[in-house]
């Protein structure tokens, strides 16, 4: 049986990009004989802490018990066939245990789903930005084997590094992600986003177009925000549900209609739809910004919509509240879209391929 060991940050089922770039395909390595050794850094008890503001001497012990749980890692890898990174080994800007571990000769894929060479830290570690560094991505991407980015955008860094470069999307399990909504008539429309603490800043950006809706609406529309924070201090309100893995497909299936607003700038244009994805999978109408590999995923007007200004925001919006064949129709072309091109049945067999080739380190087209 080959070893994989998986280089992670969070705990099983935390993260979305280490669920569905990596964590769903484990079932498939067990199957084919690899062994995964789940090596993450942050425990549940440490989550908390890690994210808050201030607390630096808690922060400090969880940096310093994950230096010595990675050191661990290094003396494991050598007998493993393989070393999978999620995004970084170590959350400072060094690239200290990458060297290790690629100095034991084990072949290395590296994956990222953002723009990590750039600067986007969480609210909590602000005050701590200084002692990252981004730009030790490229370096990551030299150190090795394979590349695996999940868009178009990130592969052209990536290549600036490393020839060895392959474009995976973000991709979903049909099975997990599967359609429940209640079929009994609602009073109200339910325009829904989810994401983390660190993206919350982006539905932020649509705040001034749902006061239109809601003014323009009233009690036949309401938003909901899905999210891992338990406090909101803006001046629209949402039912705001604390995300749970338990509960995450049907708090997704009370929305109408999903929205993914983003920014035009080089952080977003790494970003790899995942929210959008989600809607879709779901037999839930998207509107999203056309960013990045948004506008690959959106066939726009077919499969979900486009939104480029608060004007364009307002009248998709509008139009899909008030009409809710429209809904039904994009939400089941959204579901196809996903069944033919983002789902782990289409993906399963080329990441397995990938595995194999790269532990073999005989690549194929």
């Amino acid at each position: 049986m080959k070893k994989i060991l998986a280089i992670v940050q969070h705990r099983k089922d935390r993260s979305p990009g280490q669920r569905f770039r990596f964590e769903h395909f484990i079932p498939a390595l067990e199957q084919n004989g690899y062994e995964i050794i789940f090596s993450n850094i942050i425990s549940e008890k440490d989550d908390d802490l890690f994210y808050s503001k201030g607390k630096y001497f808690a922060k400090l012990r969880i940096l310093i018990k994950s230096f010595f749980h990675r050191l661990r890692d290094v003396r494991i890898a050598k007998d493993c066939d393989l070393i999978f990174i999620y995004r970084e080994a170590f959350m400072l800007g060094t690239t200290y245990f990458e060297k290790k571990l690629a100095k034991t000769k084990v072949p290395i894929i590296f994956d990222f789903d953002d723009s990590i060479w750039l600067n986007d830290t969480s609210d909590g570690n602000k005050n701590l930005a200084w002692l990252k560094r981004p730009e030790k991505t490229a370096k990551i991407c030299e150190l090795s084997t394979l590349v695996l980015v999940g868009n178009k955008f990130l592969a052209d860094y990536a290549k600036q590094y490393n020839s060895n470069v392959f474009i995976l999307p973000t991709i979903l399990n049909i099975d997990y992600h599967n359609f429940t909504k209640s079929q009994t008539e609602k009073s109200s429309v339910c325009i829904g986003w989810t994401g983390t603490t660190t993206t919350l800043k982006h539905f932020y950006t649509a705040i001034p177009v749902l006061k239109r809706i809601k003014e323009k609406y009233k009690e036949k529309v309401y938003f909901k925000v899905i999210a891992n924070t338990k406090t909101w201090d803006k001046d629209i309100d949402v039912k705001l549900t604390q995300w749970n893995k338990k509960t995450e497909i049907d708090d997704l299936c009370e929305f109408d209609i999903g929205i993914m607003p983003l920014p035009n700038d080089k952080w977003s244009k790494g970003k790899c739809g995942f929210k959008g994805l989600q809607c879709l999978s779901l037999e839930i109408p998207a509107v999203m910004s056309p960013v990045g590999v948004n506008t690959e995923i959106i066939d726009h007007g077919v499969n979900g919509f486009l939104a480029d200004d608060d004007e364009q925001w307002f009248e998709i919006l509008s139009k899909l509240i008030e009409n809710p064949e429209l809904r039904k129709e994009i939400g089941k072309n959204g579901r196809k879209t996903i069944e033919e091109k983002y789902s782990v049945n289409v993906w399963k067999d080329k990441f397995l391929d990938l595995i194999k080739q790269t532990i073999e380190k005989n690549f194929k087209s």
